[in-house]
């Protein structure tokens, strides 16, 4: 990821003036994973514990996949996977743009409740 980020926005990693967010699954906070991170230097936010809508992928992308996938019949892993795919390319500039601006706007609302659970209180 980090080459990824490097390739793409070599900008950004002239500084190294870029955070890594990511939610406090079970494998993003590993030890190794921790490790890594640490001697990479790569800086995280911190992700309050129970909070879905701090995580884009869990407030934006999921539900935009859901929707375009409910109430389908798969056959195997591989369409589904193929399938998720296709909706995921069909994201635009525009989403991701929407997405960032309601992951600002949920982060400013969480500092707001000085970290206090948010997630289906209508805010989104």
């Amino acid at each position: 990821m980090r080459e990824n980020v490097r390739h793409k926005w070599p900008e950004m990693c002239k500084n190294g003036d870029w955070l890594l967010h990511h939610d406090n699954a079970p494998t993003h906070t590993l030890l190794f994973v921790r490790e890594f991170l640490t001697k990479n230097n790569m800086t995280t936010v911190p992700h309050s514990a129970y909070s879905p809508d701090l995580a884009p992928c869990a407030f934006y992308v999921f539900p935009k996949k859901k929707f375009q996938l409910k109430g389908r019949h798969f056959v195997s892993i591989e369409e589904i996977q193929a399938k998720s795919q296709q909706v995921l390319n069909t994201l635009t500039v525009a989403d991701f743009n929407e997405c960032f601006q309601k992951w600002q706007n949920n982060w400013d609302r969480c500092i707001q409740a000085q970290g206090d659970y948010l997630e289906g209180d209508g805010g989104n």
